[in-house]
């Protein structure tokens, strides 16, 4: 399986300006609700990228949605008709780790059945937006269904509970798979991946750490990772640039990242993932 990394970008403006690989081409980024809501002008996209809803952020500061599906479609409406080039976008999912279950003070399966209902909610607001403004049906809708879960059985619980309401989790390009991000270093990450792939279907990691990827990149039709900027901290400009320090927001630092990212999953080999090319950029 070949997968497609997504670049995470904290600057919206790189929709507009995006890095490029080592042929030319631009990179497909992903870029945070929370980064675009509320501006006056947006970027236009000169590269496929992908909508992060911002509920770990949401949730981890509230303990509820505070953004309501109205809003939401909303937004993403007019981030798909004034940036373009969008492929596809999260829902307004319910992560399931303990502290965030500490947070709502719900239980894992309530919030397996408010991320369901959620993803329906914004396919159908979509749709009748989409209808009014068209006058027939849309072809297209952006949201993708994402798994929550805490064990195998939790997950595997979550695809159930699509099929029930007649969502066939297979026929989408892509299937979210949800908290993992604080425990990718872990063999029951990689056990999970594994049996959700087996169900035939697309996977896509979110925030994907660089030990996860070595674990279970093989998994995953797609990922997203902001692990570039971490590393730039940590790294005293080389870009020749008198504007910045470290690498943390650098353009380049971030391609070059990408590139050796990249190259080294399209390799695919299983569980032998160069883990010093993911923690340094050189």
């Amino acid at each position: 399986m070949t997968t497609t990394f997504y670049l995470g970008a904290h600057h919206p403006h790189w929709l507009a300006i995006p890095p490029r690989d080592r042929d030319g081409q631009p990179i497909r980024l992903f870029v945070s609700h929370r980064r675009l809501a509320g501006r006056r002008t947006l970027p236009r996209a000169r590269t496929p990228w992908a909508l992060d809803s911002g509920g770990f952020s949401e949730l981890s500061l509230f303990g509820e949605w505070r953004t309501t599906p109205e809003e939401y479609v909303a937004a993403v409406r007019r981030y798909d008709r004034e940036i373009g080039m969008l492929e596809w976008a999260a829902p307004q999912d319910w992560m399931v780790e303990p502290f965030m279950l500490a947070k709502t003070r719900l239980t894992v399966a309530e919030h397996q059945r408010r991320t369901v209902a959620n993803y329906l909610q914004l396919c159908d607001l979509w749709w009748r937006a989409e209808h009014d403004a068209a006058g027939r049906d849309p072809e297209f809708c952006p949201f993708m269904p994402v798994l929550q879960g805490w064990t195998i059985a939790d997950y595997l619980r979550c695809a159930d509970a699509y099929e029930q309401v007649g969502v066939n989790l297979p026929d989408y390009p892509v299937v979210g798979v949800g908290s993992v991000c604080r425990r990718q270093a872990t063999s029951e990450i990689a056990d999970i991946m594994a049996s959700l792939a087996d169900l035939g279907l697309n996977l896509h990691g979110f925030g994907v750490k660089t030990s996860g990827l070595a674990r279970y990149a093989r998994h995953l039709a797609s990922a997203d990772s902001m692990a570039w900027s971490y590393a730039g901290r940590r790294t005293p400009t080389r870009c020749g640039s008198v504007s910045h320090k470290n690498e943390a927001n650098c353009l380049d630092f971030a391609a070059r990242w990408h590139e050796r990212i990249a190259d080294e999953i399209a390799v695919d080999r299983p569980d032998q993932l160069r883990l010093d090319l993911f923690e340094v950029a050189a």
